[in-house]
């Protein structure tokens, strides 16, 4: 068997309502796809996650240039020898960014050809499934005019709670006083202390800010605290883990084995957050999950992407490992995008749904999902 073909799909499109997280706006959503195709008629799908801000041609340019070329005419079971050949051919101009979500892309359609033919989904080939449903935790509370929106997404806690998730995650970095008035009006909406809160602040502070945010957050039921600073500054990361209760989470914007290894080695982080779409795909995020576990640091997947990169997560999720055994141990969770997305539900032919608070885990061949083809064709732009 060989790769015969490989296509690349930018999809966009423009949101009615746009929204705000602590690094700007967003006025669009979009996707870039890889479609790759084997000389027996197999067709794997993948994904390169792009950034709320990030154009999906960077991605797709190097999928197209950089590494299409190299996988043309090889065996699509090689996940492991092409991750590398793909890896240190774009290692000096690579190794972080819109380079490695290309590679993870290409890695995901590789697995979902895998598990076609194998008639196996992917989980099953990473050693099988430790669940077979995750709960979902919606993500939200993006800003429509920037501070002062405590009210409505206090109202936005109580929407969550009521169509039936029992976590979510609230978007932080307006100011600390006024990321203190939005934790607080959620608290009193939802008065219920069994619904789990985490916060991302996106990187929107300094060590000092982050600090003075996370001390608050102590008061309430935080499962984690999400990149309290920037990605570049571990030094901050190590501290703030030293000096605050909270759980300190991160690693959306980091990539590769090898980043995550230098976290792992300066204890940087209680939850790593790998983003299949970018981390380099299947193939890194199942090395990093084996370095966390040696490492007693808890992974859960990062996914803000369509419908493939949701697929994806989910078969990580069935197969990652409790981080500290017990009888009632921590289990991973799914991050579930509550934001306007029409490629989340409308790209595939199943979109799966949360039914009495978990979502099942696809246990069709490879990804377990159908791509709806009149979707693609109705957003997709022209790639050089």
């Amino acid at each position: 068997m060989k790769i015969a073909n490989l296509d690349v799909f930018v999809l966009k499109t423009p949101l009615d309502q746009p929204f705000a997280f602590s690094q700007g706006w967003v006025h669009q959503r979009s996707a870039t796809l890889v479609r790759v195709t084997t000389d027996n008629g197999l067709a794997g799908w993948g994904e390169a996650f792009t950034q709320g801000l990030e154009p999906p041609e960077i991605a797709a340019a190097a999928i197209t240039h950089a590494f299409k070329p190299l996988v043309l005419g090889c065996n699509p079971l090689d996940t492991s020898v092409l991750w590398h050949k793909m890896y240190n051919q774009s290692r000096d101009y690579g190794r972080k960014g819109s380079v490695l979500a290309a590679i993870s892309a290409i890695d995901i359609a590789l697995w979902d050809i895998a598990g076609q033919f194998y008639s196996q989904p992917i989980y099953q080939l990473l050693g099988g499934a430790q669940r077979t449903s995750v709960q979902p935790y919606a993500t939200g509370f993006y800003r429509l005019e920037g501070k002062n929106e405590s009210q409505r997404l206090a109202k936005e806690a109580r929407d969550h709670r009521d169509a039936g998730f029992r976590a979510m995650k609230v978007k932080l970095g307006f100011g600390v006083a006024d990321d203190i008035d939005v934790m607080a009006a959620i608290s009193d909406a939802l008065g219920d202390h069994s619904i789990e809160l985490m916060v991302d602040t996106n990187h929107a502070y300094g060590r000092a800010e982050a600090l003075s945010l996370g001390k608050a957050l102590e008061a309430y039921n935080i499962r984690w605290y999400e990149e309290p600073v920037v990605p570049e500054d571990v030094e901050s990361y190590k501290a703030l883990r030293a000096q605050l209760c909270v759980p300190i989470a991160g690693g959306e914007n980091e990539h590769s084995t090898f980043g995550f290894n230098h976290l792992f080695q300066q204890h940087a982080l209680d939850v790593a957050q790998p983003d299949i779409g970018s981390c380099g795909g299947i193939t890194a995020i199942r090395d990093i999950t084996a370095m966390a576990q040696a490492n007693g640091v808890m992974v859960n997947p990062h996914v803000w992407g369509a419908a493939v990169a949701q697929a994806a997560s989910l078969q990580i999720l069935a197969t990652l490992p409790v981080t500290n055994h017990s009888l009632f141990p921590t289990e991973p969770i799914l991050e579930y995008d509550r934001s306007d997305h029409p490629f989340r539900q409308k790209l595939i032919d199943a979109p799966w749904a949360m039914r009495d608070g978990i979502v099942n885990i696809p246990d069709g061949p490879g990804l377990g999902i159908k791509i709806n083809m009149d979707v693609v064709d109705e957003y997709s732009l022209p790639t050089a």
